[in-house]
Formats: C-alpha cells, structure tokens, sequence
C-alpha cells in the first residue's frame, strides 16, 4: 500500500495509517451540509444535494460514463436540476486553475460566464483550493432537458485532491429555480479527500 502525501513517522505509524484508511490521507474538516440535504460521496470528493427538493442520485447504470456521482431533479419527465461530479477528467492537471481551466471549456459555446472566483472548500488541507465559475446557458432541448431556449444556471466548482486527481462539480439548474444562496450553499457543501 503506498501512501500518497501522508507522512507518519516512527510511533505514530499506526495510528495515522488507521486515520489514512478513514479519512484519506489525514483529515480536515468534512463541510456543513444544510438540514434536508444528502450527500453525494466519491473517492475525491463530497458535495450535498437538496433531497428534500426534488434531488435524488442517478443510479450508476443510468448516468454518462464520465460522471463518477449525479443527483437529478425531475419535473414533469424532464431534468430541470442537476449536480454532477467528474473525477480524472484531463490530463496534464497540477492545480485548482488548470483544473478550473479545463473544466471551464466543458461549459460550452454560447454559455456565459457570470464570475470566476477561487474558493476554499472543506477536507484536506493540501487540496482545498479550488476555483467556482458561475455562468448561464440555454437549454438545447436534448435528452429530457427543459424546452429549447430555456434559460439555465450553472456552477461549476473545480480542483485537484489530495491524490493529484482533478475534479470538476458541476451544478446545473432552469434560471431562477436556485437562489445565489441555494448556489453558495452547494458550494460550502463540498469536502475534498
């Protein structure tokens, strides 16, 4: 077993490599995750989902190969809300802005970006930076999405865990349907590994 980034010497061997296996190579605080909400867990990270409106996980063998977690909000038939998290997904990634950087080109052409900020989330202290990009984008109408031309909301929370793997959140939902705070709270909800 090799350990990534932990260091335990002498005595204390044994207690931190009991720590490691639970808490993924020493600790940090895990985030605040609001009253009604659940948890979506991966190796790499955690973000909260508000399950108590309408938020449920998408089953492994139903969501696209890139997504390591999704919870979707369903109205009607059609996925009006999601929260998507994507692990690994480029190479050649050191830090919180390149992984910002190409998660950002996954937004899509004619998004547009509302701020781009660096954030610091919860978990491991060697991997809590991180970079949230705010945009907006009109729905395509594909894939049980809203109507065409809906407009949609979007965040997008992006870094590299303790291990050097990237990851990229990704929180979509129809305009409106979230407040800023609802968004920030997504946000706070994060705990990195």
């Amino acid at each position: 077993m090799t350990l990534t980034k932990c260091k335990a010497p002498g005595a204390f061997a044994v207690a931190a490599l009991g720590l490691t296996l639970l808490t993924g190579c020493g600790g940090g605080d895990a985030a605040a995750v609001p009253a009604g909400w659940k948890t979506l867990d991966t190796r790499s990270v955690s973000v909260g989902y508000p399950a108590d409106r309408g938020y449920a996980p998408q089953p492994a063998a139903e969501r696209a190969k890139a997504n390591a977690a999704v919870a979707l909000k369903e109205e009607k038939g059609l996925r009006t809300g999601m929260v998507s998290v994507q692990l690994d997904f480029a190479t050649g990634v050191g830090d919180a802005g390149e992984a910002a950087a190409a998660a950002g080109a996954g937004i899509g052409l004619g998004a547009t970006r509302k701020d781009t900020r660096d954030v610091r989330l919860a978990g491991e202290e060697s991997a809590r930076e991180a970079r949230r990009i705010d945009y907006e984008f009109t729905s395509g109408g594909e894939d049980r999405t809203p109507a065409k031309g809906t407009r949609m909301s979007g965040v997008v929370v992006a870094g590299v865990d303790s291990r050097d793997v990237p990851f990229a959140i990704r929180i979509n939902a129809v305009k409106g349907a979230l407040s800023p705070a609802d968004l920030d709270a997504f946000v706070k909800s994060i705990t990195v590994k």
